[in-house]
């Protein structure tokens, strides 16, 4: 005979049992949580759910934001799970469009798609838009990964495929996971931050084979300086570290490398 529907349950499926307290229920299971004794009671997590009709502060809790986050990763991962080889090319928001690394931007987007990359960046003005400008311009994918900021106007005209983030982290995975290298034009402290993380991915093996790229010796030459006089000196980083980034004054010598260490999709 089957097992009845009403058949007494068995004590650890969160009903009453001899122990402590034995008035109220000894185990409850909440989600993966398991709580007993004292822990084992308040309200069900369905009853308070359904029961509050009130205030909308459970949004600004940090369980809506871990949701939230999750959501930004699905969306993300979504988007641009088919996207095929692309570089990442990071630079300021700042940069004017009369201005010489606007237009190696712009070098550095096209030259990327003739190789057969895509091309992501921040979505952002400046030297962002310049590369945007440059795939569009020549036929390739476009992409910009924007992030929420109260002084940028959001996503530039030459942005194909555009992904809106909330979370710094959650847009900074993006540029890592679904790239093969980096290039990095002049740039304040938002490029500044990229690169280094880069550079501590690289360093730490969290990704292999990720070629990271300055443009502009004039720019990043005395960054680079700093870095042996200062850090290699004091042992803080050793001398190695410094061969994680190659420095280069051309978009074409930044593409070259791209399509020699990260390999060129043509020839796949």
């Amino acid at each position: 005979m089957g097992m009845s529907s009403f058949q007494r349950p068995s004590p650890d499926d969160g009903s009453a049992s001899s122990g402590p307290a034995a008035s109220t229920p000894s185990t409850r299971r909440k989600g993966s949580v398991v709580l007993r004794r004292g822990q084992a009671t308040g309200a069900q997590a369905d009853s308070i759910l359904l029961d509050d009709h009130g205030s909308g502060a459970f949004t600004h809790t940090d369980p809506w934001r871990v949701l939230r986050i999750q959501s930004e990763f699905v969306e993300g991962f979504g988007a641009l799970a088919e996207l095929g080889p692309a570089i990442s090319v990071f630079g300021s928001a700042r940069t004017a469009r009369e201005s010489r690394y606007y237009a190696m931007g712009e070098e550095v987007g096209r030259l990327l798609v003739q190789a057969g990359f895509a091309v992501i960046t921040g979505g952002g003005p400046g030297t962002m838009e310049a590369a945007n400008k440059g795939a569009c311009e020549e036929g390739g994918i476009s992409v910009g990964l924007g992030i929420e900021l109260p002084f940028e106007a959001g996503m530039n005209e030459w942005v194909d495929l555009g992904v809106n983030f909330r979370y710094f982290f959650a847009r900074k995975t993006m540029f890592v996971k679904y790239a093969s290298g980096f290039v990095v034009l002049p740039g304040g402290y938002g490029t500044l931050d990229e690169l280094f993380e880069a550079m501590t991915l690289v360093q730490t093996q969290k990704v292999t084979s990720f070629p990271i790229v300055l443009v502009g010796v004039d720019y990043w030459g005395p960054l680079l300086d700093w870095l042996r006089a200062t850090l290699v000196a004091e042992g803080t980083i050793a001398e190695k570290d410094l061969s994680l980034v190659q420095l280069v004054d051309t978009a074409e010598e930044a593409v070259r490398i791209m399509t020699t260490s990260a390999g060129s999709p043509g020839d796949a």
